[in-house]
């Protein structure tokens, strides 16, 4: 298949229906907390990265698979609705579709139990690596299980021209650095936030400024440490900037880094300043907080792009 246009961004991570619900607390052990409601959403990690990319007016696709069932086809046609090119999505005709169940508190904090199905079942020869190859950012974020190994062998194979960007998420930060080494070793846009760091490098740097400067002189341009309501830290070897949060309510805190992510990734390719691409993460996050799920506070991004200059 001969490719005419690269792709602006290729997200790779597991694709999820989302079940919502709106708990008096988190429960803990031994614990009982009510719901509240329930609603449902479509999710994955990457998956939202790549919805508000598609929003912002970029080119995008998704790497996933799902299950021949109403959950799967929910799950597709919401990226067709979005404009996300879906070509690359593997449909399984055994198994079932992701789902999370994900539980969120009147202050917007969460829990989450992710139920994986045919996402942790993605083979390495169900890659197209000419499709993958023909973009200019691949973006990837967190599996439960074996997919992680088809990730590692795709990031072995990029072209040197295709800019990695990762998030790990707390899944994969509790592997450990040597377990994703593969994955390091080829990253360009390290995008972490600041608990899974400490967690990432076990403890051995005395502040995440420390821990960025190292990852940076082995070999990566850029480090986002994502520190929720105290902000953002990034480095790119010549500078390094620590920005703001908005200050506003948040209903939901579900999607607020894979938005950031967005924000921050749409400036990187458009060649905004360290400062700008954070600035805008950080507003883009804001707006998604503010309203149930990943994505509903997205809607118009063309007024938020057109304030740009207001951040």
């Amino acid at each position: 298949m001969k490719l005419e246009k690269k792709i602006d961004v290729l997200g790779f991570g597991a694709l999820n229906l989302d079940q919502i619900y709106q708990v008096d607390h988190i429960a803990g052990a031994d614990d009982e907390a009510y719901i509240k409601n329930v609603t449902e959403s479509c999710g994955g990690s990457a998956a939202n990265t790549i919805i508000a990319l598609a929003k912002l007016g970029l080119s995008t696709g998704y790497i996933a698979k799902i299950g021949a069932d109403e959950e799967g086809s929910t799950l597709k046609n919401n990226l067709i609705q979005e404009k996300v090119d879906t070509s690359p999505v593997i449909t399984s005709l055994e198994g079932r579709s992701g789902r999370v169940m994900d539980f969120i508190d009147p202050q917007g904090q969460r829990a989450l139990y992710i139920n994986p199905g045919v996402n942790d079942d993605i083979k390495f020869a169900e890659i197209n690596l000419d499709y993958v190859n023909h973009t200019q950012i691949l973006h990837l974020s967190s599996f439960v299980g074996d997919s992680f190994k088809t990730q590692k062998k795709v990031a072995e194979q990029l072209n040197e021209d295709v800019i990695l960007s990762f998030d790990p998420g707390r899944l994969y930060v509790h592997k450990g650095i040597k377990a994703l080494q593969k994955i390091l070793k080829r990253t360009n846009l390290l995008l972490i936030n600041e608990i899974e760091l400490q967690i990432l490098v076990e403890g051995r740097y005395d502040s995440y400024e420390q821990a960025a400067h190292t990852f940076i002189q082995d070999g990566m341009d850029v480090v986002v440490v994502k520190r929720g309501e105290d902000g953002v830290y990034a480095y790119n070897g010549i500078e390094e900037v620590d920005v703001e949060a908005y200050k506003v309510e948040c209903v939901d805190s579900t999607g607020a880094g894979d938005t950031f992510n967005a924000g921050f990734i749409y400036g990187y390719l458009k060649q905004f300043s360290l400062e700008e691409s954070c600035r805008l993460g950080n507003f883009i996050a804001s707006k998604c907080i503010q309203q149930k799920g990943a994505t509903t506070g997205l809607e118009d991004m063309d007024k938020i792009l057109s304030q740009r200059n207001k951040y």
